[in-house]
């Protein structure tokens, strides 16, 4: 998918039904030892062929130097960028990336970091642009395309960003990534049963996958299935791990309905689209 689509009118990200609160856009997987902080999508961060830091504030002060020594070092850039997103610097990681690839215009790899970024800041309209120029019809990225289409889906563009996912899935079968990400897709547009399923789809992948088994356990949550959502989100875990898990769901959860109970109180007229 490389159609020009147009720019949305009114606000780029609204609630969308029971989940008032916007997903977060993470390019760091969850790891099996973390509690669920929100649903998560993925940005196929893989493609930088950078491995998640093991401590990223030193790696900070490592590839800070090598950026500052070698402007034009892109293995560099990317890491330091993602560093910086790691510990929640991300403006700064934007910064990092668009002087990369002013450096470097035509290096994909860079501009594929750098719509990540902006994605991750917030920038998603941006972003889409940005990563629009990562790839090309006769090489096309599915981690990109993947991407196009958690950006997408964050603009209220659903029906567009299922297209790039479908694209993304030409390439890769049932990658489970994607499938999390079709999955989030129809939670935003309130198709929760839809959402579910295709959730299940990508567990049965990828079990081990803590975004993955997060984001069903959100959904089955969300449906009132408390117990069952309990189930999912200790199953094959130590029994610390376990209950440490499930409680970080309950928060979660308990987040969204008073986010959803606020909403309710919010007059129709505050909240039109602008």
């Amino acid at each position: 998918m490389f159609e020009k689509f147009p720019r949305p009118s009114g606000r780029a990200r609204r609630l969308a039904g029971t989940v008032s609160a916007a997903i977060l856009l993470i390019g760091l997987s969850a790891c099996q030892t973390s509690g669920p902080s929100d649903i998560t999508g993925s940005l196929g961060d893989t493609a930088e062929a950078t491995p998640a830091p093991a401590d990223p504030r030193r790696d900070i002060a490592t590839y800070h130097e090598r950026v500052r020594a070698n402007p034009k070092d892109t293995d560099a850039a990317l890491k330091y960028a993602r560093a910086l997103r790691a510990t929640g610097q991300r403006a700064q990681a934007v910064a990092v990336m668009e002087q990369a690839v002013l450096a470097q215009p035509s290096n994909k790899a860079l501009l594929a970091g750098y719509g990540r970024a902006l994605a991750d800041n917030g920038n998603f309209q941006q972003a889409f642009d940005v990563l629009g120029r990562a790839h090309t019809p006769e090489d096309p990225d599915w981690r990109i395309l993947s991407a196009q289409g958690a950006v997408l889906d964050q603009l209220d563009r659903h029906d567009e960003a299922r297209q790039y996912y479908a694209s993304a899935l030409k390439i890769v079968p049932d990658d489970p990534s994607v499938l999390s990400n079709i999955g989030l897709s129809y939670l935003l547009s309130k198709d929760l049963p839809k959402a579910e399923e295709t959730l299940r789809r990508a567990r049965e992948r990828a079990p081990g996958d803590m975004r993955v088994r997060t984001n069903l356990a959100v959904v089955v949550g969300l449906q009132g299935r408390q117990s069952e959502a309990e189930t999912i989100m200790k199953a094959d875990l130590p029994a610390e791990q376990g209950s440490a898990n499930v409680a970080a769901l309950k928060r979660l959860l308990a987040r969204r309905d008073a986010s959803r109970t606020d909403a309710e109180k919010i007059p129709v007229a505050a909240s039109r689209r602008d």
